[in-house]
């Protein structure tokens, strides 16, 4: 198994990137800081279904993550979601990339309905494209509504705080509330010195911190 990059999370659980596929140029990314910006490719690639059968005869939890990838551009992933969720297996997808279609995300979510969906939306929907480069913020939040629909389990909104949108913080969080979402906060350390234009001003921010805010139930 070659070139794909997993990481056992526990005896049960699995942390994978199972391509090396994603169309986003986040500053910050591995993508951009240890492959694009030294002039090399980034590594790796798919992962076969063979070897997701294999892993799932030893995990019963898998976490799709997006550290050099995002997992809905693996050509087979729906099929992966639909055989994961015939075994019975856990699912988590983090999902930063807007360029698949509604009606794939559709595909997706009735694929594995009891799959966890995490959408990284870093600032209001119009402006997450600061850091996102190449994300449609108000598309992929649009989709995160849609997941409502057709999942088990409340998808997330997560929101990393970045100068320009940590005025923003507020609002956004009444919005995931109104809407009836889970809002996680995320406070970088990935900074590029004490001036890095994209570090927020507030302190508080600036610590590898992670906050959650759940829905009122009503």
């Amino acid at each position: 198994m070659s070139d794909i990059a997993f990481y056992r999370r526990s005896k049960k659980g699995i942390n994978i990137d199972i391509s090396n596929r994603c169309p986003l140029e986040c500053m910050r990314c591995q993508r951009q800081t240890n492959f694009t910006l030294e002039g090399r490719k980034v590594y790796g690639r798919d992962a076969t279904m063979d070897e997701i059968r294999k892993l799932s005869d030893y995990f019963s939890s898998f976490n799709f993550c997006g550290q050099l990838s995002d997992p809905v551009h693996h050509p087979k992933f729906v099929e992966i979601l639909e055989y994961l969720y015939n075994k019975d297996i856990q699912v988590t997808v983090h999902n930063a990339s807007s360029a698949k279609s509604k009606s794939w995300y559709v595909q997706a979510f009735k694929a594995h309905p009891k799959a966890k969906w995490i959408f990284a939306i870093d600032g209001l929907p119009e402006e997450s494209n600061m850091y996102r480069v190449n994300q449609d913020g108000k598309k992929l939040y649009e989709v995160m509504l849609e997941a409502k629909k057709h999942l088990k389990q409340t998808p997330s909104w997560q929101f990393i705080v970045f100068s320009y949108n940590e005025h923003n913080l507020e609002k956004a969080k009444q919005m995931a509330i109104d809407e009836g979402l889970m809002f996680i906060v995320l406070h970088s350390s990935r900074w590029m010195g004490e001036d890095d234009p994209l570090r927020p001003q507030s302190k508080e921010y600036n610590l590898g911190y992670k906050g959650y805010v759940r829905p009122n139930v009503r």
